[in-house]
């Protein structure tokens, strides 16, 4: 019995230094392990800032290439123009300038004379009427003479229409006219509609059946309104690209005495 309880207690003592080695070098890892983890743990958000700083490098870049990319397309728009082509653009812009500067003086001189004339009722009087005949041109409810432009619009195929024959108008406009009418009799005012009449194939100006060739006289500067048309990529060449033909003549003096059809407002009613 003696030597059973030697041979148990000496296996109990084998067996417990091992054990606690084994402990021991099992916990070994465990630490190192979570010494990796907590170094590791500040990867992930280093590599968010990284694509984060790239995400916004290659968007700085995107816009950069957007800018000189439509920087490049508004030079190249004047690069393919011929020299007489730019020559008239300017001719255009310097006749605009000095309408404006004129407009501005004359109403700088009336302001003037109203402040220093002692007499500024008979002043005002005679700018009154001076703005009643300007206003009576541009509604069309009187004639109107002065030199312009002669447009003649011809159009075998019918394929011109009512929106490319609106378009010349705006683009005379835009240039400055102060009175139109389209084969002598069709004045055209701020309410003038076109429309283009499926019975016929022509088109219709505020109702009145208009037929080719178009002849449209527009009284104002000539220098301004005829590169508004000959421009290249204008009226001109949008009229021969549907097989038509467009003249532009310079006019010193037009006269145009067809009226405006006088329109009531029917929901606009002055403020005052």
């Amino acid at each position: 019995m003696p030597e059973d309880d030697d041979v148990r207690l000496a296996t109990s003592a084998d067996e417990s230094p091992e054990a606690g080695t084994a402990d021991s070098s099992a916990d070994g890892p465990e630490d190192d392990a979570r010494e990796d983890t907590g170094d590791a743990s500040p990867r992930p958000v280093g590599r968010r800032r990284a694509r984060q700083l790239l995400t916004a490098v290659l968007l700085g870049l995107l816009a950069f290439t957007v800018t000189v990319q439509l920087g490049q397309d508004e030079a190249d728009s004047y690069q393919n123009l011929r020299s007489v082509e730019l020559v008239e653009l300017l001719k255009t812009l310097d006749a605009t300038n000095g309408r404006l500067s004129d407009q501005i003086e004359d109403l700088t001189a009336t302001r003037d004379d109203l402040r220093s004339s002692t007499n500024a009722s008979e002043t005002a009087q005679k700018e009154a009427q001076r703005r009643l005949d300007d206003l009576s041109i541009l509604a069309g409810t009187v004639g109107a003479t002065g030199p312009g432009v002669r447009l003649t619009l011809s159009d075998p195929g019918d394929t011109v229409g009512a929106s490319l024959l609106l378009d010349t108008v705006q683009e005379l406009r835009d240039a400055g006219a102060e009175a139109i009418v389209i084969n002598g009799f069709a004045r055209v005012v701020a309410q003038t509609w076109f429309a283009d009449d499926p019975a016929t194939g022509d088109v219709l100006v505020s109702g009145k059946q208009v037929e080719g060739p178009y002849v449209i006289e527009a009284i104002g500067d000539p220098a301004t309104m005829a590169p508004a048309i000959d421009f290249r990529g204008g009226i001109a060449d949008r009229v021969e690209s549907r097989g038509g033909t467009l003249s532009v003549e310079r006019v010193d003096s037009i006269t145009i005495t067809a009226l405006a059809d006088v329109v009531s407002p029917e929901y606009a009613r002055n403020v005052s």
